[in-house]
């Protein structure tokens, strides 16, 4: 039997292992970030009892994520609010950074400012303790955040690369490609290599990111669930 890659799964392979001090659940049926940190759960199979537990993990009025090789068939109980695909998308490392001298560091005094960075400009999930999750490092311009980047799940061998965010009056500047390569410079001296996920839609930023040096490794499924409603077909 093959052996899988730890990337075929990586909400599973990072709840089960860089992020194993955050997982809620139980590794014998389904795992789940903490809903302030992120929306993403996995179940330990495809069975629909565990699906059905990584559900109970999960608010009535909230949601889960799962990022799978396969599509996810949802069980009786639970609605699939999202399906769409994501490029996943590996590199070994970055060229270096060319300079931080306006570069700061990013952390729970930001917090609020980075999350409405991110609800503007819609990279993916971000909630109130997602800068929790590894490093991130910003520009500020006048004061005000205009672009920041970071880790996201830490996967065996590997750290994603997410919350590219660069606000619309400083697009066109180079910001998200100099911010990238600060953290993959710091993720690949602590030996392990850099991945992230990308809609197939967002050609502008895969783009970016195979001038960096990405290139893409798997298409992986997206799907958001949630509870259905009394009454709901």
């Amino acid at each position: 039997m093959t052996k899988q890659h730890p990337l075929d799964r990586p909400v599973w392979s990072a709840l089960t292992g860089g992020h194993a001090h955050l997982a809620q659940g139980d590794p014998r049926s389904a795992l789940r970030y903490p809903s302030d940190i992120e929306p993403f759960g996995a179940a330990a199979g495809g069975f629909p009892e565990q699906l059905l537990a990584l559900g109970a993990l999960t608010a009535k009025d909230n949601a889960v994520a799962l990022v799978e090789r396969h599509r996810v068939m949802p069980p009786s109980g639970l609605v699939a609010m999202i399906e769409e695909p994501v490029h996943q998308m590996t590199a070994t490392r970055l060229a270096p950074p060319e300079d931080e001298d306006d570069v700061v560091e990013l952390g729970d005094a930001d917090a609020a400012e980075m999350q409405a960075l991110a609800e503007l400009t819609q990279p993916g999930p971000f909630h109130a303790r997602t800068h929790t999750l590894g490093g991130f490092v910003g520009v500020r311009e006048s004061g005000r955040l205009i672009a920041m980047t970071g880790e996201r799940m830490r996967v065996p061998g590997f750290t994603e690369i997410s919350a590219v965010c660069t606000h619309p009056d400083a697009r066109g500047r180079g910001l998200a490609a100099k911010l990238m390569r600060i953290v993959a410079h710091r993720i690949v001296a602590r030996g392990e290599e850099l991945f992230l996920h990308v809609y197939p839609r967002n050609t502008n930023a895969i783009a970016v990111y195979e001038k960096l040096g990405f290139r893409q490794r798997a298409t992986l499924h997206l799907t958001v669930l949630r509870h259905r409603q009394p009454g709901e077909a």
